[in-house]
Order: C-alpha cells, then structure tokens, then sequence
C-alpha cells in the first residue's frame, strides 16, 4: 500500500463475502483508504473505507456464526452488494481498532457547524462555518483556519438527528446538547455525506451510552443529590459557603463532597468545590427530584 498504515494486528475474521464457515486466523491491515482481511497472499478481502456505511462494536450477524466474542462489525458495499464482515480480537486491541477504524473513516470531512445555535432555550444567529471534522480522545473537534472548536463528550447531555436547511438545501443535521463553560448550549453540524453522518452517529452513540452507563451506576441518596443540584443551579461556588445554602452542617456537607469526589461528580477548584462535567449533567438530570 502508498498510504500509511494505521492498525496491522493478527485476529480472527470472517465476511458474507468468503464461503467458510468457520472464522479463520490472519492479519487485519487498516490504512488510511482501505482495510484488508489476510488470511494469506492469496486469500485476502479488501475494503475500500469508502464502501463502509457502518461500523458496530460487540455486534456479530447470526449469519456469521456464534464463534466471536469481542468484534469489530463492518457492514460494506462491494460489486452493488451490502455485506458484513466480522473481526475478533482481545477487548482492548479490539477497542482501539474500532476507534482508529471511526477516526481512519470520519476524521477530515468537512462540516457546515453552527456552534451555539442554542444557548439554554434561546435560539442564536449565530451563523454557520465550515469547518474540518475530527474525532480525538474524549472529543469532537471542528477545526477551521481561525481555531478549533471542540465538544468535550462527558459534558454531553443529549444529541439526535433531524433535517435542517443549509445552504438552501435540505440536509440531515446532527444536533448535540452539551455544557459549555458552564452553559447548556446546542451546537448544529452536517455532513456533506449522509454515508459519514450515519457513521457519526453510531460512533456518537456508542460513547453516549457507555457515559450514560456509568451515570446510572451511580448510587445517589437526596442528600448528594441536594449538593448536586445547589452547585449546578447557583453555578460554580466562587467561595460560597456551600453548607448554608442547603442549610446543613458543614463537616455534613463536606463528607457528602468528598463522597461526590471519590464518584468524579465534584472536583477541588481554587475558589472551592466545582461541578465535574459528569457531575454537571447528573445535576441537571436530578433538578425535579430535589424541587419536587
């Protein structure tokens, strides 16, 4: 290959593609344009990443047999067909192959962005840029010649996907609610290529969801959810005695942010406690508990 290679591992693979059964040991090859499945020189698939229309992973096709275990799932277009691919490895190569695999396919498409469309309920006029899309760890990053402008994914609260017109024409649009310095704010992006939108999503999704994980396995009783709430609804502290807004003692309270801490909802700030990310969207997802 000319182009630089991204990934080159050993695993296991199969495809509707090959007429085995049974998947079979050989090299995964991801460069920057394609990804080949080597079981030899002379058994080899090659997948073009502008033929892949989606990527899963932890999925397997029944078709493809009950033998993998953690996957990488490639659905792909060849010859006017749309097939699957399945490739196994260990949990973590097979983690930071499906996140190189999203980056090797989305990073550098260019994106109409309109970066706070919303600021809270207020719809701004804020107008649209164009703008080069990527994926870093932790973040989706629109970069342009004036600066970057990025979405920390722990400050996501919500996102869909709906149709919009840019530019004078209909398109799909990719709607992301998240905390910026502290505001909820709503930023609008679309892809020239409803292909790279979808596979976006998916990505998108997949990280929301293991956010939202963690979140629901985070045991709160109405005391820290009270902590929460106050810091979330008076902003950060700024020195504030925290104890006398919620009208508790303070050696009380302070237990109750050190609880917080240990859970990365709370953080120590030279003004005093401040809402992590994490803990900014717990807050506003427990505003109705407390104010009921």
């Amino acid at each position: 290959m000319s182009e630089s290679v991204i990934a080159d591992f050993v695993g296991q693979f199969n495809s509707e593609v090959s007429t085995r059964n049974d998947p079979i040991k050989g090299r995964v090859v991801l460069s920057q344009k394609r990804l080949v499945l080597a079981a030899s020189e002379d058994d080899k698939l090659t997948i073009p990443l502008a033929s892949i229309f989606d990527v899963a992973i932890g999925q397997v096709p029944p078709d493809l047999g009950d033998f993998f275990d953690s996957t990488v799932t490639v659905a792909f277009e060849k010859n006017g067909r749309r097939l699957v691919a399945a490739i196994e490895a260990g949990d973590e190569k097979i983690e930071r192959f499906g996140t190189l695999l999203f980056k090797a396919i989305v990073n550098g498409t260019e994106t109409t962005v309109k970066e706070r469309a919303r600021v809270g309920g207020r719809v701004t006029d804020d107008a649209q840029r164009t703008a080069r899309l990527f994926l870093t760890p932790g973040t989706v990053e629109f970069r342009r010649e004036d600066g970057t402008f990025a979405i920390d994914l722990e400050t996501v609260s919500d996102f869909s996907r709906t149709t919009r017109e840019v530019s004078g024409t209909k398109r799909p649009v990719l709607e992301v609610r998240h905390m910026q310095d502290g505001t909820a704010v709503t930023t609008m992006a679309t892809l020239a290529s409803p292909r790279k939108m979808s596979i976006l999503g998916r990505y998108l999704r997949r990280e929301y969801s293991e956010l939202m994980e963690e979140i629901r396995n985070v045991d709160l009783t109405r005391d820290k959810k009270e902590v929460l709430v106050a810091m979330y609804s008076t902003g950060d502290m700024e020195g504030m005695p925290l104890a006398n807004i919620l009208g508790k003692d303070s050696a009380a309270v302070s237990m109750l942010l050190r609880d917080l801490d240990a859970d990365n909802l709370v953080q120590d700030g030279p003004d005093g406690p401040t809402l992590t990310p994490k803990g900014k969207i717990v807050a506003s997802r427990h505003l109705e508990d407390v104010n009921a």
